[in-house]
């Protein structure tokens, strides 16, 4: 079923009776469809229900992300959270818990702006992936894709950037078989999407020497001092293309590790990338660090892990540190550790550069040119590692 799009527009709900309305740009959208029925047996979950659980995902996520638009909400309009068709709400704890979101969220956007990020238009659309029933519980995984548009991008700037984020969301029936929302949970290792709250998963990395290399942290105050790039040993361009060719598919020679609890796919994403524009293997036992290689049968830690990436990267000589993020270039990598307990937590490549501000490029959420100052804006408090490759 082919989810609603909201660019950019205003949306509010309001409640007519039992029944909720609603209301997109002034025009009354009613409800056609009933998801639940007056039973005391264990109800069932059939097309038309969950039509209607992808409907309700598609509004909440789209309201999150029209959180972050210039215009998109206002202290007028009435929360999703109040209610949304018929036999299908958002119970009271997640009203609660939406509302305080959509809150952040506004926050958030202050934040942003006050970096030089502003978006003016967003689109989202929601599908539904699968749908699992255990008597009158439900989950369903929903992957959100959504692109936002810059307000006002200068010269060769990005137009645009996207994400694409897997969630799961629970719902519960009553005795009457009428269905409420009632929890959800980002479902990616990284949990990077810029329109959640969550905190990425820590990483914690393998054991290892003594004397693996300690990376040195990189400010991230606008206009540091240029430190451009010298060398060509690398295909740079070629990193790029890659990484932006693969940024929302996976490319089947290389295993997939974004799955729950397979560890998050970001570092393995850029070692392709790297790979891509030139990086040769450096082949040997899978848990020395020393060594760099990956393939559709074997990864190396150093091809696949965070922190086992850095020391790989550091004791080759094949990257050295920048001391401030905004120094990167494309081809570059961006490593963050979120809890600032010394282990990173996040890989990510640059693959654009405007206006001295860098746009990564990543998975797990799989990410295109979502630019630095968006992730300072929205993390300041994480420790950033910039490799200048």
């Amino acid at each position: 079923m082919k989810s609603r799009k909201l660019s950019g527009t205003r949306r509010r709900v309001t409640i007519l009776g039992a029944a909720a309305t609603s209301v997109v740009a002034g025009v009354a959208l009613l409800p056609n469809w009933s998801a639940g029925a007056a039973v005391s047996d264990d109800p069932t979950v059939d097309a038309q229900t969950r039509a209607t659980f992808q409907r309700l995902a598609d509004a909440v996520f789209t309201d999150r992300t029209n959180a972050l638009v210039d215009g998109g909400r206002t202290g007028a309009d009435k929360p999703l959270a109040d209610g949304f068709s018929g036999d299908v709400t958002l119970s009271s704890g997640t009203a609660r818990t939406e509302d305080a979101t959509l809150s952040a969220l506004e926050r958030r956007k202050e934040k942003l702006a006050k970096a030089g990020e502003r978006y003016g238009r967003a689109g989202t659309t929601v599908t539904l992936n699968a749908t699992r029933v255990t008597g009158r519980t439900a989950t369903a995984e929903v992957t959100e894709t959504t692109t936002l548009t810059y307000a006002r991008p200068r010269g060769d700037a990005p137009k645009t950037t996207a994400f694409q984020a897997r969630h799961e969301l629970t719902f519960k029936a009553d005795r009457q078989g009428d269905w409420q929302l009632t929890g959800i949970r980002d479902a990616d290792q990284d949990g990077l999407a810029v329109n959640t709250l969550s905190r990425p998963a820590p990483v914690k990395a393998t054991a290892a020497d003594n004397d693996t290399p300690n990376a040195p942290r990189a400010a991230i105050t606008r206009n540091p001092a240029a430190d451009p790039k010298t060398g060509t040993t690398y295909d740079y361009k070629a990193m790029a293309a890659y990484a932006e060719k693969y940024w929302n598919v996976y490319n089947k020679d290389y295993p997939d590790f974004s799955g729950h609890g397979a560890g998050g796919d970001c570092t393995n994403f850029v070692s392709q990338s790297l790979k891509a524009g030139g990086w040769k293997h450096a082949p040997g036992y899978v848990y020395d660090y020393t060594k760099w290689f990956g393939n559709a049968d074997i990864q190396s830690d150093s091809f696949v892990g965070v922190n086992e990436w850095s020391w790989f990267a550091q004791n080759s000589k094949r990257t050295k540190p920048l001391a401030n993020v905004f120094q990167l270039e494309v081809g570059d990598v961006l490593q963050m550790d979120f809890d600032r307990d010394g282990s990173k937590d996040h890989t990510m490549i640059v693959t654009y550069r405007s206006g001295g501000v860098p746009y990564v490029t990543y998975h797990s959420n799989n990410t295109l040119r979502r630019s630095v100052a968006s992730l300072v804006a929205s993390y300041p408090n994480a420790y950033y590692y910039a490799y200048r490759t």
